[in-house]
C-alpha cells in the first residue's frame, strides 16, 4: 500500500507539473497519436495486397499494435525513468533516491513520467475500442494483459540498465538495447525465422510484451494467461535483484541538484 500511494502521488504530481505548460502537454499527446495513426496507416496498406500475413489478419495487427502503444504508455508515463537508468547511473544522479527512505529503485522509476506517452496510452486504448466488440470481458483481458506487458517493458529497462553497473560507461548501446525490445513487440514472432524467435522469448522478450498478450485477447487461453503471468513475476523479480546486486558497484556522483 506504501508502495502503491507513492506511485499515485508521483503520478499526481508530475501530471501537475505537465500542466503547468497545458498547451505543450497536449501538443505531446497529439504529436505521438499523429505518429501512431501514421504507423498504422502502413499496416492497413500492407494489407490490402496481402490479406493474411503468417496467420495473422489485419484486425489481429491492430490489436497487437494497439496493446503494444498501451503498454509503452503506462510503461513510460508512469515509470518514466525506466528506460533512463544508464544515463541516471552514468551521471551519479541515483545519490538522491539512496537517501530517502521510499524503495530507491521504485522511487528513481515513477519519479519521472513521459509526457508523449500519454498520447500512446489514450491511441492503444482507444483504438482497442474502436476495433473491438463492446464486450466488457475483453476489455478487461485487454487492460490485465496490457498491465503485464508494461511491467515486462519496465522490467526489461531494468536488468538492461544495470548493465552499466558492470560495463561502465556504455549509455548509448544500453539504451539501443533497451529499445531493441519495443521495436521487435510491434510484430508478430511468426514474422521471424526459428533463431529470432528463441531470442525474441528468451534474451530480448518481445514476445511476452505483443505476441502472447494480442493472442490472449483474440484467442484466450489459462495456459497462455499463466505463462505470462509467471514469466512476468520471475523476470520483474530478476531486474529487482540485478539492479540491487549492480548497486553495491554503484560510485556516488558529485552533482549538486536541488529537487521541488
Amino acid at each position: 500500500m506504501r508502495h502503491l500511494m507513492l506511485i499515485l502521488a508521483y503520478i499526481r504530481h508530475n501530471l501537475m507539473s505537465a500542466m503547468a505548460y497545458r498547451g505543450a502537454f497536449l501538443l505531446q499527446i497529439m504529436g505521438m497519436i499523429i505518429n501512431d495513426v501514421f504507423f498504422l496507416f502502413f499496416w492497413w496498406v500492407f494489407f490490402q495486397r496481402v490479406p493474411m500475413l503468417q496467420g495473422w489478419a489485419l484486425d489481429d495487427v491492430v490489436t497487437l499494435f494497439g496493446l503494444v502503444a498501451f503498454s509503452f504508455g503506462i510503461a513510460t508515463a508512469v515509470f518514466g525513468n525506466a528506460l533512463r537508468i544508464p544515463r541516471q547511473v552514468v551521471a551519479g544522479q541515483l545519490d538522491y533516491y539512496l537517501t530517502l527512505p521510499a524503495d530507491p529503485l521504485l522511487h528513481l522509476l515513477v519519479s519521472r513520467m513521459s509526457l508523449s506517452a500519454w498520447g500512446d496510452m489514450l491511441f492503444g486504448l482507444g483504438l482497442f475500442c474502436v476495433m473491438a466488440p463492446l464486450d466488457p470481458l475483453r476489455l478487461l483481458i485487454f487492460l490485465l494483459v496490457g498491465l503485464l506487458s508494461a511491467i515486462v517493458l519496465v522490467s526489461f529497462g531494468v536488468l538492461s540498465g544495470s548493465l552499466v553497473f558492470w560495463l561502465g560507461n556504455m549509455e548509448q548501446g544500453a539504451e539501443q538495447i533497451i529499445w531493441s525490445i519495443t521495436t521487435f513487440s510491434m510484430y508478430p514472432t511468426e514474422l521471424f525465422p526459428p533463431a529470432i524467435r528463441v531470442v525474441l522469448y528468451t534474451l530480448i522478450p518481445a514476445a511476452f510484451v505483443g505476441t502472447i498478450p494480442a493472442r490472449l485477447i483474440t484467442q484466450f487461453s489459462w495456459d497462455r494467461m499463466g505463462l505470462l503471468v509467471a514469466f512476468t513475476a520471475l523476470f520483474a523479480l530478476l531486474a529487482r535483484f540485478v539492479f540491487y546486486r549492480g548497486l553495491r558497484r554503484y560510485s556516488s556522483g558529485n552533482l549538486l541538484a536541488l529537487r521541488g
